[in-house]
């Protein structure tokens, strides 16, 4: 495992180890995370720990065109029970998703400083929010990093049933108008698997993101 310094510096991915960590430490700086995303690598720690980085062997990805969107689902967005906007609550959106209860576990990784450093990418204009509202109240929605043609998804909330899906469905439709070739689902997540996410090898993610 490589410990990051103070230099703008990560290791090669095929360094990581057979978990996907590849190196501890280092900063959350807007610099440093933008150069960790465009070489394939995230952040990921719990708040009594010290900063991990990952790339792991296998990578979660959903090809736009791949989107399955069950009959359920489009009955559901036909109805426009939900209003969908882009951008119009980042803070909101990433601060629900740190304190939404997730099954099988205890806690979250979004920790204040990774809030506080990923509000900051957001007014740089890199990272970006998909709110979900019902009756005028935020209910669901999600957050990530687009680095052009690719979007990084980094965690999603739902607080009544199917927003995060509307979310995420609405999300991709937008993306797949503005041609981007694929979206990042890190690791494996059976919620996103039954939209049509599937794992690739991490050389061939690694692949795609060189022609960003």
């Amino acid at each position: 495992m490589y410990f990051l310094l103070k230099e703008l510096f990560f290791p090669d991915v095929t360094e990581a180890d057979a978990h996907g960590i590849l190196a501890v430490g280092g900063d959350l700086s807007p610099e440093r995370l933008m150069l960790a995303y465009r070489s394939g690598i995230f952040p990921w720690f719990d708040d009594d720990e010290p900063i991990l980085w990952w790339s792991p062997p296998k990578r979660m990805v959903l090809f736009p065109e791949e989107l399955v969107v069950s009959k359920s689902m489009r009955s559901i967005l036909r109805k426009n029970i939900f209003t969908v906007t882009f951008n119009k609550d980042f803070r909101a959106v990433i601060s629900n998703c740190s304190t939404i209860k997730r099954d099988g576990q205890r806690g979250t990784w979004i920790t204040d400083e990774m809030i506080e450093a990923y509000i900051k990418l957001h007014e740089l204009g890199f990272a970006k929010s998909v709110e979900v509202w019902q009756n005028n109240e935020l209910v669901g929605g999600l957050y990530g990093i687009d680095i052009g043609h690719i979007f990084c998804g980094e965690s999603m909330f739902s607080k009544v049933s199917n927003a995060s899906k509307v979310a995420f469905i609405t999300l991709v439709q937008n993306l797949q108008i503005r041609k981007y070739t694929l979206i990042d689902c890190q690791v494996h997540n059976d919620h996103l698997e039954s939209l049509g996410a599937r794992e690739i090898e991490r050389a061939a993610f690694i692949e795609m993101l060189s022609t960003v």
